[in-house]
């Protein structure tokens, strides 16, 4: 049993790292009316995480959304809220570390704090907050915020989330008195389920959201570009900007279709996106994203609607051993592991738990489960 957050599961010795990403929305990340697309009923969402749990998957990461993609498939329009999905699949797991997504403009932070202590104690400390400063303009017109300028929803951010951590660590009350919160006489009990503040986790491409990422999360999520070697730049950025010792890991998402064959698989995704891809929702989530695109990819508008179609994460389409030679060559850039997005998370679950995980503890890249179910000791 853990004795410390840093000895739950999301600090185990595995090399490369694997969580499901975005299960809690309908049709997880894939933009495709393919009938067998993600369900996400919450009897799906459990039966996800609890395969994850029990094949040793480290994480479990909810996307935040309120306003979907539209079109036939209508993906992530149909969503649960994340931190009432986390309390869920946490009293339903045993040892996964499950996170909830908050854009912190949506809600007070003291209330949010509650909530997530909460959480935390439901899964005996195995919560992690997602934070998210937000950029979909529809959705903060439905909240009636105003979205305000790309720095500026940091500078939020990082008050927001300065409140939130003296609520989980002070023991007297407080004011505080910022640019966005004035508040009195703060104080929250109970505190977090180790008495340290659950795993923060921030994703951010822009430099400044690179930074607030890179100053504040244990974990942090970013994209995989074009060239290894952009890559390793890429992540040593990080690391050097980060306070010595704090980032404990960087994921990137990816969305994995991963066959016996590699013919098999490509066929598959050819399927999913030129058969069954719902286009119409691909050009709306092209319009919305705008200039959040990577500029290498709007270069080619038709590639990326595809791979909007087939999952949006880094594409990661072939056989099982092809899946392992992808994530040895990620690892060898440095990153510590990947957010899945699959079409089924419940169907596709055995290729990755009767085929890929064996290949990756050969390949070194995880231990055996009976070995790196904890952190070592």
């Amino acid at each position: 049993m853990p004795r410390s957050r840093d000895e739950t599961r999301i600090y185990n010795k595995n090399k490369f790292k694997l969580g499901l990403f975005g299960m809690n929305c309908r049709g997880g990340l894939s933009l495709t009316k393919a009938p067998e697309r993600w369900d996400a009923s919450w009897d799906n969402n459990v039966k996800a995480a609890q395969l994850a749990d029990e094949a040793g998957l480290e994480f479990l990461l909810p996307i935040g959304r309120w306003h979907g993609y539209q079109g036939e498939s209508d993906t992530q329009g149909t969503t649960f809220e994340t931190i009432a999905w986390a309390c869920g699949l946490l009293a339903s797991t045993h040892d996964i570390t499950t996170f909830g997504t908050l854009h912190v403009a949506f809600i007070n932070p003291v209330f949010a704090a509650k909530q997530m202590v909460t959480a935390d104690h439901i899964g005996h400390g195995r919560f992690g907050l997602n934070v998210v400063s937000g950029w979909n303009p529809i959705e903060f017109g439905m909240m009636g915020v105003a979205l305000g300028d790309h720095d500026g929803r940091y500078d939020y951010a990082e008050e927001w989330l300065e409140i939130v951590n003296r609520v989980w660590s002070e023991d007297k009350p407080f004011d505080f008195d910022g640019h966005h919160y004035k508040l009195k006489a703060v104080l929250g009990k109970p505190k977090p389920w180790w008495g340290s503040r659950p795993i923060l986790v921030s994703a951010g491409n822009s430099e400044t959201g690179r930074d607030f990422a890179a100053r504040n999360a244990d974990c942090l999520f970013t994209t995989v570009p074009p060239t290894d070697e952009d890559f390793r730049s890429k992540l040593k950025y990080f690391r050097d900007a980060a306070p010595a010792g704090q980032l404990r890991n960087i994921f990137a998402s990816c969305h994995l279709m991963a066959r016996r064959t590699r013919k098999e698989a490509e066929d598959y995704h050819h399927y999913i996106v030129h058969e069954q891809g719902d286009w119409e929702a691909a050009d709306y989530a092209f319009r919305l994203r705008g200039s959040r695109i990577n500029t290498w990819l709007k270069a080619d508008e038709d590639k990326l609607k595809a791979r909007l179609i087939s999952g949006a994460g880094y594409p990661c389409i072939g056989s099982y051993d092809d899946v392992v030679e992808t994530f040895k060559r990620l690892s060898s850039a440095g990153l510590d592991g990947v957010a899945l997005g699959m079409i089924n998370y419940v169907d596709d679950f055995p290729h990755i738990r009767d085929e890929v995980l064996p290949r990756m503890e050969r390949a070194g890249l995880r231990e055996p489960m009976r070995h790196a179910a904890t952190a070592a000791e």
